[in-house]
C-alpha cells in the first residue's frame, strides 16, 4: 500500500479493521499504533477460530485435533521468522519483547559476562532493554556504557566507535526509537560491535511493523520484537538468535516441553528453540502472530515503511506551522511523531483528544533516561500503522488547536 493508495483502503477500512470504530459507531482516530497496533479482521478471525473450532494442545495429544493444531503452532513459527530473514529453529516464541531481552541476560548474559565487561546501550533505550542489564550488572559487576545522541536525536554511532573496546562484550540497541521514531545504521552498528568482539541485540519493537527487517543482512545475533505491535496479539513475541549462540545457551525456565528427560538425578534439555519455551505455551496467541506476519508480509514492508514516511513528513509539516510546538527526533522518522506544546502538559493534551475521538500517547514512553536528555518531564506522541491516513492528521491538528485556545 502506498500513500497514494490509502484513500482507497479507507473505503473498507472499518470491515477490515473493527477496532477503529467506537461503541457509538464514531470514527476513532486512532495515533497510538507504537504502544499496541489496531487488528485486522484476518487476525481475529484466526484467533477465534483458533479458540474454538480448531483448539487443542500442542506436542503432546495424539488425537488428530491435536496434531493439526501443532502442524498450525510450528508454521506459525515459520511465518514470523520468514517475516524477519532467519530460520524457524533460530525463533523461540516469547510472552513478549521484554521476556526475548531477559532471555538473553538471564541465559546468555549471565553465562558470558563477567566482572569488567562492558555494555553498551544508547540514550534513547526503551526501560526493557535497560533494566535487564541493570539486574545483570547487580549480579556480575558489568559496567554499562550509553551512547549519546546526535542533534537530531539517532544514535550517534560515531561516539559509539570512539567508545568500543574489547571489554565490550555485548551492545544492545533499540533499531527503531519508540519516542522519536529515529532508525539506527543497524549495519554499521553491527560492524561496530563485531569490530571489537562483541555481540549485538537489537530491539526490533518498533522496526518489523515498519521496516523490511533480514537478520542475516544485517548480521545481528539477537533480535527481540513483539507480536502486539505487528498487527497481532498481545501476550507473545519472539527472540532470533544465530543457532550456534542459541544451541549454546542453557534454559532459563524449567518445565514441561523444554526437556528431552528427566529424573532425579538429571535432567537434559530439548535442541533450541524448544528448550527456551518451558510450558503450554501461548497457542492461540502464535496462531495469531503468524497470521499478523503473513498478512504484513502480504502488504509489503516496503509499502508500509512509504506510507507512513509520508504520513510523518504531513504530521510534521502541520505541527511545525505551530510557534508553541516542539517537535522532537529526525524529519524522516519511522512512523512516530513525538512533540510537546509550550504550557500544556502532554496528559491535558492527550484527555482533550480523546474527547475529540483522537487517541495518542501521552507520557515518558517508558524512556525516563531519554526524556531528561530531552529536557522534558513527558512528550505527546502520534504514532501511525497501515490504516492511519490524511483525515487522522487533521483529526489531530483540530484537536490541538482546540486545546491551545482552551489554555490560551
Amino acid at each position: 500500500m502506498t500513500a497514494a493508495a490509502t484513500s482507497a483502503a479507507t473505503l473498507t477500512r472499518f470491515d477490515q479493521w473493527p477496532g477503529l470504530v467506537n461503541s457509538d459507531g464514531q470514527r476513532w482516530h486512532y495515533l497510538d499504533s507504537a504502544a499496541t497496533a489496531q487488528k485486522p479482521k484476518v487476525v481475529i478471525d484466526a484467533v477465534t477460530r483458533a479458540l474454538g473450532a480448531d483448539y487443542a494442545t500442542v506436542h503432546r495429544g495424539v488425537y488428530t485435533r491435536s496434531a493439526e493444531m501443532t502442524l498450525g503452532y510450528e508454521a506459525a513459527r515459520r511465518r514470523v521468522a520468514a517475516l524477519i530473514g532467519g530460520a524457524e529453529h533460530e525463533l523461540v516464541f516469547t510472552r513478549g519483547a521484554t521476556e526475548a531481552i531477559n532471555l538473553v541476560a538471564q541465559s546468555w548474559g549471565l553465562a558470558n559476562l563477567k566482572h569488567g565487561d562492558r555494555v553498551l546501550l544508547s540514550q534513547l533505550e526503551h526501560h526493557s532493554n535497560i533494566v535487564p542489564w541493570q539486574l545483570i550488572q547487580d549480579r556480575t559487576g558489568i559496567a554499562i556504557d550509553v551512547c549519546p545522541l546526535t542533534e537530531d536525536g539517532r544514535i550517534d554511532l560515531d561516539a559509539a566507535e570512539r567508545t568500543l573496546t574489547p571489554a565490550h562484550k555485548l551492545v544492545a540497541l533499540a533499531h527503531v526509537s519508540n519516542v522519536l521514531g529515529s532508525v539506527l545504521d543497524a549495519k554499521r552498528a553491527v560492524a561496530l560491535a563485531h569490530g571489537v568482539g562483541a555481540k549485538i541485540l537489537l530491539d526490533g519493537c518498533q522496526a518489523v511493523a515498519r521496516l523490511p527487517v533480514d537478520v542475516a543482512s544485517l548480521g545481528c545475533d539477537f533480535y527481540a520484537f513483539s507480536a502486539h505491535k505487528l498487527y497481532g496479539p498481545t501476550g507473545i513475541g519472539a527472540l532470533w538468535a544465530k543457532a550456534e549462540i542459541l544451541d549454546g545457551m542453557q534454559p532459563w525456565q524449567g518445565g514441561g516441553s523444554m526437556i528431552d528427560r528427566v529424573s532425579f538425578e538429571r535432567t537434559t534439555w530439548a535442541p533450541a528453540p524448544q528448550r527456551f519455551e518451558a510450558g503450554t505455551p501461548a497457542i492461540v496467541e502464535a496462531i495469531g502472530f503468524g497470521v499478523a506476519a503473513e498478512f504484513v508480509a502480504g502488504i509489503g514492508l516496503e509499502a508500509i515503511h512509504a506510507h507512513e514516511a509520508a504520513l510523518v513528513r504531513q504530521a510534521r509539516a502541520e505541527l511545525g506551522r505551530f510557534n508553541s510546538v516542539r517537535l522532537f527526533g529526525p524529519d524522516d522518522s519511522a512512523g512516530i511523531v513525538s512533540f510537546a506544546i509550550d504550557g500544556v502538559h502532554p496528559h491535558d493534551l492527550g484527555t482533550i483528544l480523546d474527547e475529540e475521538n483522537v487517541a495518542i500517547r501521552a507520557g515518558h514512553h517508558c524512556a525516563q533516561p531519554l526524556m531528561e536528555h530531552l529536557g522534558v518531564p513527558a512528550t505527546a506522541r502520534a504514532s501511525f500503522g497501515i490504516y492511519s491516513d490524511e483525515s487522522d492528521i487533521a483529526a489531530l491538528v483540530r484537536g490541538i488547536e482546540r486545546t491551545m485556545r482552551i489554555f490560551g
